[in-house]
C-alpha cells in the first residue's frame, strides 16, 4: 500500500526563487529519512511565479525556476523520491535538471544519455542514503525510474554490495 500523499502542496514564491531560498523545504529537510518517505510522500511543489499570459514556455523552460530547482536538488537529493508521480511532479522536477524536449502531443522527452546518467547516479545515491538510515527503498527507486521512462536492468541491484 502506498503512503498517503502530503496533504498540503508546498508553494515556492518568486521571492524564494530570486533569492535561491530553500526555506520552503526546511520542514522536510528536518525530518528523519523514514518519516520523510512516509509523511512527505506525494509532495507537490507549486511555483508562484509571475508570467505573461502569452508566455508559451513550460515551467521547466524558465531559467530562474531551473536554477532554484537545481539548488534544491543538490542540497536535498531525496526530493525526487518523495515527489508526487502520478500528476507529473517528478517528471517536471527532472525536466528542471536535464536537457529535454517538449511537444504538446508527446509531452516531455528527455535526452536518453542524460536521463540514464542522472537515474543511475540518483539510484546509487538514494540507495546509499536509505541503507545508511536502515531503510530499504529499492522497489520505490525502481518505480521512480519507471515513471521517468527508464527501465532498470533486472541485475542492476545485484552488482551493488
Amino acid at each position: 500500500m502506498a503512503p498517503p500523499p502530503c496533504s498540503e502542496p508546498l508553494t515556492v514564491t518568486a521571492a524564494h526563487v530570486r533569492g535561491l531560498d530553500l526555506s520552503p523545504l526546511a520542514p522536510l529537510a528536518a525530518m528523519a529519512p523514514a518519516a520523510l518517505l512516509t509523511d512527505a510522500a506525494g509532495l507537490a511543489i507549486g511555483f508562484d511565479w509571475p508570467r505573461d499570459p502569452d508566455d508559451p514556455r513550460e515551467l521547466s523552460e524558465i531559467p530562474e525556476l531551473r536554477l532554484w530547482s537545481l539548488r534544491a536538488d543538490a542540497l536535498h537529493p531525496w526530493l525526487p523520491l518523495v515527489l508526487e508521480r502520478s500528476d507529473g511532479q517528478l517528471t517536471r522536477h527532472v525536466a528542471m535538471l536535464l536537457p529535454h524536449g517538449f511537444s504538446r502531443s508527446e509531452g516531455i522527452r528527455f535526452a536518453p544519455e542524460s536521463l540514464e546518467l542522472w537515474i543511475t547516479h540518483r539510484l546509487f545515491l538514494l540507495d546509499h542514503w536509505a541503507t545508511a538510515a536502515g531503510l530499504e527503498c529499492r522497489a520505490n527507486l525502481g518505480q521512480m525510474a519507471a515513471v521517468l521512462g527508464y527501465e532498470l536492468d533486472p541485475g542492476f541491484w545485484s552488482a551493488i554490495p
